[in-house]
């Protein structure tokens, strides 16, 4: 066993059998660098990336191949997961080397970690056209050993290059405006792909960000091609084999255009984000099929995340592996046989014409991914009772195979969310089980990550400031930094969360984060400010040499956006000018992205539409007498709430028909406070509730008191 065998991080375990000397990211192992005057050899990647898996098994489980790494290198494993500031400045790198990037990363280093040569993907021979890693390694070593100082020039070069990036962008000043945000959704039509949905061609993605971008702007403005290409994307998606029929959550992308094969790995981030968009996308459509489709993904999609990511502690672990006891989907595919020994001669063929199972075969072996296209089928009498049998009997015949890994840790950002998706989902469909669940799950990272006085042991506390860690697994809190995506996430689900339950712990919380976010991820930058990936001051063992300033956003919200959502939304139900203007500045780099890539920009373009509507501030304020009988003390889940926390199911129904009302308008971003009067949150206070009353308010202008559901949805719809 390496030296990766203590490690916190799953993924990092996976590789300590492996006959490489592995160490994890530390002072010690470049030092050694040093000493033995040789190059690092960093190799980055996470739990669920299948191809990983393909290059551990085929090179670092070799023992010649082994024997040439731990010969002419130090060898470096990091989790991406873990610690996205590493490889976020060396994924940087990546790109601007080779043009393009991807998991598994590989870079070689100067033992003071700055990079000279990098890659992806080396197979373990000659391939495809590309050189094998052996191939590589030499070739690397000669260099090092020959020409030096070549390297080392183009290292500097390099890095100068990666400093100048966060300057750059600073001296963009404006946040998008309506002209801006249009223009995006015209760009985003033009690679609309017309035939099955989605953006562009294969690989295809889950254009999450992207869908609620598009459905804000629909919201905003009622343009019908935005909302067309949102439903017609959420409904290839949900009909293909991306999507798992059976037990509902997506992979991470599809292979191939229309949504058929998957790279079989779950994660939470993308599920999280899918929840809240197909949501949002009930909340907008006025076409019935289109609703029950989107009804029907959020209800299992929320299942799948309760019930096969929670973790004991009642958060949400990271994600589920894509191959199973080493090979990709197995656990996923089905034959014709297969499916006939397990629903009998009657239901097995006719669900694999419902399901698209055929002889030759979508996938390996002539092994088929589900889909469920056949529209047609199911508008039978009874079809969709014998669908829900059948879908049940093959669920619990899958059992029996053997399941997909799941790395178990906990992300404090994803883990925001997920908060939010829940709370949202279960306030718009009236289950007050997933906003539960997100309590729970707020409970458990508030509890385990935040630190608000620096208590925790290690090197970035010793000033005594708040932190928040960003992973832990079980009850163990690895020592990786949050990064700003943390911060800004998690505030914006405990928003999210206090909007849906008034609990004003998640409100207190979120406010102390986002000033982390102002005090130590920005810096003045002339007249704007540069908003940064890493904190000031952080503690990386060694320091990075480039603080990294992602403004894009690709599987999850980057940093920079999330925050700018986190602080419009704050500021919204504050009325702080300072986070208003903070998120504004936070917009100001992606008008450049809305014009030249929007694809990039899915969660910023998405923020800058609520800021473009206000956003709508919706304040429904309850008498105090207007109880479902005593309240009665705080969830278990958070022991410390306030005691005007107002669950749903404490509601009277008058209330509950008003604040169902708000949460399903769609209004893009509207910000949400429930309470009784005489409260003293912002939005509640000094104002008057004989009957349960909502207050609409934009642009510092508020709109005449409501009492129907029927006069608020209007309000919210104009």
């Amino acid at each position: 066993m390496n030296r990766l065998g203590s490690a916190l991080s799953p993924y990092l375990r996976q590789h300590a059998d492996n006959p490489v000397d592995w160490r994890e990211w530390d002072a010690a192992a470049f030092a050694e660098a040093a000493a033995r005057d040789v190059p690092i050899l960093l190799s980055v990647g996470y739990a669920a990336c299948h191809w990983c898996h393909v290059m551990a098994h085929e090179s670092f489980e070799d023992p010649a191949i082994a024997a040439q790494m731990n010969a002419d290198f130090v060898c470096i494993k990091v989790d991406r997961e873990e610690r996205p500031d590493i490889d976020s400045m060396y994924m940087a790198a990546v790109v601007t080397m080779t043009g393009q990037g991807g998991w598994p990363m590989t870079v070689f280093l100067t033992p003071q970690g700055a990079p000279f040569f990098a890659g992806t993907y080396f197979p373990p021979v000659p391939a495809h056209g590309m050189p094998s890693f052996p191939q590589v390694l030499a070739a690397v070593t000669e260099a090092w050993h020959d020409r030096r100082g070549g390297l080392e020039d183009q290292a500097a070069d390099l890095l100068a290059r990666l400093r100048d990036q966060p300057a750059a962008l600073a001296t963009l000043t404006t946040a998008p405006t309506a002209q801006d945000l249009a223009s995006a959704v015209r760009r985003l039509a033009g690679e609309y792909d017309q035939v099955n949905g989605g953006f562009g061609g294969a690989p295809k993605f889950p254009p999450s960000m992207n869908l609620s971008q598009l459905l804000r702007h629909h919201g905003r403005t009622g343009d019908p091609t935005a909302l067309a290409m949102a439903a017609r994307t959420c409904e290839a998606m949900a009909r293909g084999g991306i999507y798992d029929q059976l037990a509902g959550g997506f992979a991470r992308y599809s292979v191939d255009a229309e949504w058929v094969v998957p790279h079989f790995e779950k994660m939470l981030y993308d599920n999280a984000q899918l929840l809240s968009v197909y949501t949002r996308l009930w909340c907008a459509t006025a076409e019935p099929a289109t609703a029950a489709l989107a009804a029907r993904v959020v209800a299992e999609t929320a299942t799948f995340l309760l019930t096969e990511l929670r973790t004991p502690q009642g958060a949400f672990a990271s994600s589920l592996d894509a191959d199973t006891d080493g090979h990709e989907g197995t656990f996923y595919v089905w034959t014709p046989e297969q499916l006939t020994a397990a629903l009998g001669p009657d239901d097995g063929p006719w669900a694999a014409e419902l399901l698209g199972v055929s002889a030759q075969g979508t996938f390996e072996g002539d092994a088929s991914v589900l889909q469920l296209r056949r529209t047609d089928l199911l508008a039978a009498p009874g079809a969709g009772q014998r669908w829900d049998q059948v879908r049940a009997t093959l669920a619990a015949a899958r059992e029996g195979r053997t399941r997909p890994g799941r790395d178990d840790k906990v992300v404090a950002g994803w883990n925001g969310l997920a908060v939010a998706a829940l709370a949202e989902a279960g306030m718009v469909f009236d289950r007050p089980d997933w906003v539960t669940a997100a309590e729970q799950a707020a409970a458990h990272v508030v509890a385990a990550h935040w630190s608000p006085g620096g208590q925790t042991a290690g090197p970035e506390d010793a000033e005594d400031r708040p932190v928040l860690h960003r992973v832990s697994l079980g009850e163990e809190l690895s020592g990786a930094p949050g990064v700003l995506e943390d911060y800004a996430l998690l505030a914006d689900g405990l928003l999210v969360l206090f909007s849906a339950t008034g609990t004003g712990r998640w409100y207190d919380v979120a406010g102390a984060l986002l000033d982390v976010v102002l005090d130590r991820f920005t810096e003045p930058s002339g007249d704007a400010v540069a908003f940064f990936d890493t904190p000031s001051g952080a503690a990386s063992t060694p320091e990075l040499l480039v603080r990294p300033a992602d403004p894009g956003d690709n599987a999850s919200p980057s940093g920079r956006s999330a925050a700018a959502g986190a602080l419009l939304r704050y500021g919204a139900l504050s009325g702080s000018h300072r986070h208003r203007e903070a998120a504004e500045a936070a917009l100001s780099v992606y008008p450049v992205l809305a014009e030249q890539a929007p694809r990039f920009a899915g969660h910023a373009l998405a923020v800058a539409e609520a800021l473009a509507d206000g956003p709508r501030e919706i304040a429904v304020v309850l008498p105090r007498a207007d109880r479902d009988g005593d309240p009665g003390p705080a969830d278990d889940a958070t022991p410390d709430a306030r005691s005007d926390a107002l669950p749903p199911r404490r509601l009277s129904a008058s209330a509950h028909v008003l604040l169902s009302a708000a949460w399903r308008a769609p209004a893009p971003g509207a910000v949400i406070a429930v309470g009784h009067e005489g409260d003293g949150h912002p939005l509640l206070a000094d104002r008057p509730a004989p009957v349960p009353t909502a207050y609409v308010c934009r642009g510092f202008v508020c709109d005449r008191p409501v009492t129907e559901a029927g006069d608020l949805t209007r309000l919210l719809r104009t």
